[in-house]
């Protein structure tokens, strides 16, 4: 018999694991030039960028990849176990990271491969979190304990920009550590007070299909990864042969992955649960409002880094603090629409819910691209706080309307495929908004960038290098915090100048200024493509049906049959996993 109070337990230790996980995914975004000035790599440097991306995407790389397997573990093996297990391992990983004693190159792997442990943990934590929640709770309160939830996972991300601001300038050791007694009470608090309530279903561990999915996915993702980076001549690395190889290699595993999933008595994948309308829609919405959002906080942090912060005061090397702390009515927004239409949707269901906070959240960007770039701080934070409100309002029902439609037995493999889908596309987010800005700075930028330090007095020979650089090293500049032209043009050529000059090109204006025309341009292009991900993601959502909670139909004798209720709005796509159920327990 379940405690009244035991709920609330499972939504506490759950919410601690989505902030730990969520708060490590970003605090490394404002710390990076700490860690690297710590182990003495300049991350601009000719074949260092590589080390930047792994560092921040593969701790994204490791959950994606992983999450569906480890949910699947935790609907044979107990979510609870698997999700204690996940605290304990990013712990240890954890430890390690800050606990780093090499330096150079060496350091900087050393650093990749742990922070990819820490993302075991991390998907560990995240493939079993909605899970263990839908068991918890009933029918009625799972809107608000999922919304709770999945609300703090999004604010933990940039929480996580302000805590790393904050302990990089201390010790860059210190936003690993952090992480560790915090770590440590959660692994035994949740060994101690969570208990198994779900069905744990004896199965065969599908090992063709978790080594085809994951070979598949960690292809495409180090495609995405590479092809962001200069190649050649290039401004970006689209056309490189180990880009084309990784991608086609990747989508061509994953279709192989999918003909497994369609033969094996039992798949990782549930493909059947697809046939459920609002398992179906809800994925496919939360998968296309990653794809709008997932970018966003890096775009987010060049514009006010790169541009507004210097432009009103603030020192290049200040910029990626207040950065952070700029952007927190992007949380405040997420904060209050996210457990209020949680709760709501218990009520009426999720679809009015998510399809109006996609809509929401269209409308902001379209405001942002209204915006102009040196803009007005107050209505640059109301139209965050709209966009945090909309992307609120979708999530927590989004959540909510996919783990209500799942079998008891499929939760776990079906919270890892949501989790899937959505830190996916935030990878592929990443790449596709930072090759939207390239596009539209590669436009306009390389013109303003001759013209104007020419104008300044810079040799026209090193003005036109520096205008050929790649844009992306324009941009990672600008995201770290360091002074863009200092960084661009380097001491030989500064020392050459007029000391006017000089002072005048690495100011708080010339940048910002110069900037600023092509930077809009990029803004464009990658607004519009959040536009576009976010209404069709409403469309998505309105046709997921009505208020629909899973019901397993029980034979006169009260036991369960296997067979599953088809309602009226959910036709034959209901009768396939009902058809398989009964298979199974025949």
């Amino acid at each position: 018999m379940r405690s009244l109070d035991y709920k609330w337990v499972a939504l506490s230790n759950t919410t601690l694991g989505m902030l730990i996980a969520t708060i490590n995914g970003s605090i490394l975004l404002i710390a990076l030039p700490d860690i690297f000035r710590g182990i003495g790599v300049d991350p601009l440097a000719p074949g260092n960028t590589s080390y930047l991306l792994w560092l921040i995407l593969g701790f994204l790389v490791a959950i994606a990849v992983l999450v569906v397997s480890l949910g699947r573990l935790g609907d044979i093996y107990g979510r609870v176990r698997m999700f204690n297990l996940g605290f304990a391992v990013f712990t240890v990983f954890s430890i390690l990271l800050s606990v780093t004693w090499m330096h150079g190159s060496a350091a900087a792997l050393w650093l990749i491969v742990m922070r990819v442990g820490q993302g075991v943990g991390g998907a560990l934590l995240f493939a079993n979190s909605s899970a263990i929640l839908t068991d918890a709770f009933p029918q009625n309160q799972r809107g608000l304990a999922l919304g709770v939830n999945s609300i703090a996972a999004i604010a933990g991300s940039f929480l996580g920009l302000v805590l790393g601001g904050v302990l990089a300038p201390v010790g860059w050791r210190y936003i690993f550590l952090v992480s560790v007694p915090i770590g440590v009470v959660a692994t035994f608090w949740a060994y101690h007070s969570l208990r198994e309530l779900g069905q744990r279903r004896p199965a065969k561990i599908d090992w063709w299909g978790n080594v085809t999915f994951a070979l598949g996915l960690v292809g495409v993702m180090i495609g995405i990864t590479y092809g962001i980076q200069p190649y050649g001549g290039h401004t970006m690395g689209w056309t490189s042969p180990l880009v084309l190889a990784t991608l086609l290699g990747g989508v061509a595993t994953l279709v192989v992955f999918c003909l497994i999933e369609g033969r094996v008595a039992e798949p990782m994948f549930q493909l059947d649960l697809f046939r459920i309308r609002a398992f179906a829609a809800g994925n496919l919405a939360a998968l296309l409002a990653a794809m709008g959002r997932g970018g966003l906080q890096f775009i987010l942090i060049i514009w006010l880094q790169g541009i507004w912060l210097p432009e009103h005061g603030y020192a290049f090397s200040r910029t990626p603090l207040w950065a952070g702390i700029y952007l927190l009515p992007l949380i405040a927004g997420f904060l209050v629409a996210g457990p209020v239409s949680g709760y709501l949707s218990d009520h009426f269901g999720a679809r009015p819910f998510a399809t109006g906070g996609m809509l929401l959240a269209a409308a902001s960007f379209l405001l942002l691209i209204a915006l102009p770039v040196n803009f007005s701080y107050v209505w640059f934070a109301l139209i965050l706080a709209l966009n945090g409100i909309g992307m609120g309002l979708f999530s927590s029902p989004n959540s909510a309307g996919v783990m209500n439609a799942l079998p008891p037995s499929q939760r776990g493999a079906g919270a890892g495929m949501l989790a899937t889908f959505m830190n996916s596309a935030s990878v592929l987010s990443i790449g596709v908004f930072f090759t939207l800005m390239i596009v539209g700075l590669s436009s306009g930028l390389p013109h303003a960038l001759q013209t104007g330090l020419v104008a300044h007095g810079v040799p026209a020979t090193d003005a036109t290098r520096v205008s050929h650089l790649p844009p992306v090293s324009t941009l990672f500049a600008s995201f770290l915090g360091y002074n863009p032209m200092a960084t661009l043009l380097g001491p030989r050529v500064l020392s050459g100048l007029p000391a006017g000059q000089a002072h005048a090109l690495t100011g708080r204006s010339f940048f910002p200024q110069l900037i600023s025309g092509p930077f809009h341009t990029a803004l464009v292009y990658a607004f519009v493509f959040a536009i576009a991900c976010c209404l069709v993601a409403a469309v998505a959502s309105l046709l997921r049906g009505g208020k629909y909670h899973h019901v397993e139909a029980t034979s006169p004798a009260g036991a369960p049959t296997g067979l599953e209720p088809v309602e009226p709005d959910m036709p034959e796509m209901r009768r396939l996993p009902a058809r398989r159920a009964a298979r199974e327990t025949s």
